[in-house]
C-alpha cells in the first residue's frame, strides 16, 4: 500500500519493486534498483526517511523516521544495504554497504558506517555511532560514541546510562515517565496520520499505466530481476554467516 501523509507523497524509482502488500508511507524516498519485500513498512513520521540504490529491505521489516517540533529524527539508508526480515531501524543513519541482520535494532539518533553488520537480534541503541567495518555480534548491543560492544548479560548496565525519555521524546525522567510518553505520542499519531490517503498506482507513479490487451501476459523483467536480487542476497547472507563463523572459531582457539 502506498499512502499520501501530511502532505507528502512517496518517490519511489520506476526500477524499484514493492510488495504489493508493504507499506510505504508518506515522505518516503525508495533509490533505484531497490527491493522492499513482503510485509516491510517504511513509514515516515515528520521527518524524510530516504531508502538509496539497490538496497533490499527484507519481509516484515520496519523503518521510521519520526519528528515534532522540538525533535527531528530522520533515518537514511546508503546504497547496497540489505536490512534483514523483521529487522527495525528508527530515526537512524545506515551508511552504504551496510547489513542489518534479521531482527536487529537500530535506534534514533544512531550512526551505523559504511559496511558494519549488524548480526542477528543485535542492538545498536540511542545516539550510538558505530564505525566503518565494524561488527555487533548476535544479540549484543552497541552502545555510545564510539561504540561499545556490550554481551546480553550486561543490558542492565547499558540500560542504567541511557536518556531514553529524554533523548527520544524530550521528556524529563520521572515515575510516570512512560504514561507521559504514551499520551503525547498517541495524540501526535493521531493527528499526523489524520488525512492518511491510500493512493493509486497511477498516482504514485504519475502517469496511468497501459492498458493491456486480453490475455497479454505482464512483462516478466520485474520478476525476474527480484528473483535474481533475492538470490544473490541469499547467497550473500550464507557467505557471511561462514565468514563471522570461521572468526569466532579462529578467536576461541587463539584468545
Amino acid at each position: 500500500m502506498i499512502v499520501a501523509s501530511a502532505g507528502k507523497k512517496p518517490k519511489i524509482h520506476p526500477s524499484a519493486y514493492v510488495a504489493p502488500n508493504a507499506t510505504v508511507s508518506g515522505d518516503v524516498t525508495i533509490g533505484e534498483g531497490c527491493a522492499v519485500l513482503y510485509g516491510a513498512v517504511l513509514t515516515a513520521e515528520g521527518a524524510p526517511l530516504e531508502i538509496g540504490a539497490r538496497t533490499v529491505v527484507m519481509e516484515n521489516a520496519v523503518l521510521k523516521s519520526s519528528g515534532g517540533k522540538a525533535m527531528r529524527f530522520p533515518l537514511r539508508v546508503g546504497d547496497e544495504c540489505i536490512l534483514g526480515p523483521g529487522a527495525y531501524l528508527v530515526g537512524c543513519t545506515v551508511e552504504s554497504g551496510a547489513f542489518i541482520a534479521a531482527g536487529a535494532k537500530v535506534f534514533n539518533g544512531a550512526v551505523v558506517g559504511s559496511g558494519v553488520s549488524v548480526a542477528l537480534g543485535g542492538i545498536v541503541h540511542v545516539g550510538t555511532r558505530i564505525p566503518a567495518g565494524g561488527h555487533v555480534a548476535m544479540q549484543h548491543i552497541a552502545f555510545g560514541d564510539p561504540a561499545v560492544i556490550y554481551p546480553p548479560e550486561r543490558a542492565e548496565e547499558v540500560h542504567a546510562r541511557l536518556r531514553f525519555f529524554e533523548d527520544v521524546f524530550n521528556l524529563e525522567a520521572s515515575d510516570d515517565v512512560r504514561a507521559r510518553a504514551a499520551k503525547a505520542y498517541a495524540a501526535f499519531l493521531r493527528s499526523f496520520h489524520a488525512t492518511d490517503t491510500p493512493l493509486a498506482s497511477a498516482e504514485r507513479s504519475g502517469s496511468a499505466p497501459k492498458p493491456r490487451r486480453s490475455g497479454e501476459k505482464p512483462p516478466p523483467a520485474q520478476v525476474a530481476d527480484v528473483e535474481g536480487v533475492v538470490d544473490a542476497m541469499m547467497l550473500e547472507l550464507r557467505e557471511m554467516e561462514r565468514r563471522r563463523e570461521e572468526a569466532l572459531r579462529k578467536r576461541r582457539r587463539d584468545p
